[in-house]
């Protein structure tokens, strides 16, 4: 007889909608009759190891859709990378509490967790289904047209840069701004997605999906100031060199290393003033900022993409009824259809479990500095509704008396 119990847990970096398709699982799993309980493990797969659950089921439904509406992990998260001892302690865990279906938002990590759990269910002949929900800000997740949380990342960087833009052409110098992105560059190249004129910035977008030369990146701002008397530059935080070491790793002394042995890129804010001291000490402009958008991208309230919230929502919902209704376990993904909706398919974990996408040539212009108007047609229809425009004065200039 089947004990009609579920449980949910979200791991990795929050983001703006990762609560909708929290609740999208619950309320889609509180439909079902065979459901008697939907538990939350708090802060991810730590919280399921420690047996720290609550009871979703008792949440009233009002409160859950305001928890839906607001920006990072409600249940916490995680940066625990389980191996197969910590798999194989999350499975007795799910085991002892009776659990059959087990949901897990996250990245690519989180799906090869989902992977072993599910591997360790299916040796010791127990029924449990286990269903992978994707979130990245990344943007990285094979196998998916785009990942929930990259949208409403993308929104909050394309208007930042649109920011910072308007902000460098009122006072012209050199402004840098380091997005996040280790191995991929979709959030970086956002960024673009702010320009309205010609000359507006970023005038350079340099990601991890190209080599970086620092003697070529002075001479682009190099030529780029000579011609516009100003330079607005996104950079993500994985640029490396021609054998992949990072660019931050070389340039500084000392960096952190997260608790995956990854060198600490973008929390310290060492890239951003690394790059700056080279464009002041190499070029002379004295004019020169920098910023790090760290955690600001992830979670930032009031910059929701409705598409996004709308598409977080609908994996949960379909993560449960692939689980209800399905006899295997998987991802599911999102597939782009017509000119802009979109399927959710269930694909193998093994597809999508510990692997990463990184942005298509066709979306990177020649240059290796700018993206391609593909790539604009791909990410416009994701930032959703109400995208604010910057405008300027019209030149009419009044004739010049003392000075002619």
């Amino acid at each position: 007889m089947s004990s009609g119990k579920i449980l949910v847990a979200q791991g990795g970096g929050p983001t703006a909608v990762i609560n909708q398709s929290l609740v999208g699982v619950v309320l889609e799993a509180r439909r079902h009759p065979a459901v008697r309980r939907v538990y939350g493990a708090r802060h991810g797969v730590r919280g399921i190891v420690d047996e720290d659950f609550v009871d979703l089921t008792q949440e009233t439904s009002h409160n859950l859709e305001l928890v839906a509406g607001t920006p990072a992990s409600a249940l916490g998260s995680t940066r625990d990378k389980p191996d197969l001892k910590y798999c194989q302690a999350i499975f007795e865990v799910l085991r002892a509490h009776e659990i059959e279906h087990f949901f897990y938002i996250g990245g690519n990590d989180s799906a090869d967790t989902v992977r072993i759990v599910a591997d360790e269910a299916a040796a010791a002949g127990y029924p449990l289904r286990a269903i992978h929900i994707p979130k990245t800000i990344d943007n990285d997740l094979v196998g998916n047209d785009h990942t929930p949380g990259f949208p409403s990342a993308a929104r909050f960087v394309a208007q930042a840069f649109a920011g910072a833009n308007l902000d460098n052409a009122a006072l012209p110098g050199v402004y840098l701004g380091v997005v996040m992105g280790r191995h991929a560059g979709f959030l970086t190249a956002a960024s673009a997605l702010g320009k309205k004129f010609a000359d507006d910035g970023p005038h350079l977008i340099y990601l991890p999906e190209r080599t970086f030369e620092l003697p070529r990146f002075l001479a682009d701002v190099k030529a780029t100031y000579e011609r516009l008397g100003r330079c607005v530059i996104a950079v993500s935080e994985g640029i490396h060199d021609g054998g992949g070491a990072p660019i931050a790793a070389q340039l500084a002394k000392d960096l952190e290393r997260d608790a995956h042995g990854n060198v600490q890129l973008s929390g310290s804010g060492a890239l951003a003033d690394l790059l700056c001291e080279e464009i002041k000490r190499n070029l002379k402009i004295k004019r020169v900022r920098g910023d790090t958008f760290g955690y600001l991208q992830r979670s930032f309230v009031g910059c929701v993409s409705d598409v996004d919230a709308r598409e977080a929502r609908e994996v949960g919902e379909k993560a449960v009824q692939y689980a209800m209704w399905g006899s295997r376990n998987g991802s599911v993904a999102i597939r782009r259809s017509g000119f802009y909706s979109v399927d959710y398919e269930l694909q193998p974990l093994e597809a999508v479990a510990a692997k990463t996408r990184v942005m298509d040539d066709a979306f990177i212009a020649p240059s290796g500095t700018d993206v391609t108007d593909a790539f604009r047609l791909y990410l416009r229809p994701l930032l959703g509704s109400g995208m604010p425009d910057a405008f300027r004065l019209r030149p009419n200039p009044v004739p010049r008396v003392l000075r002619p």
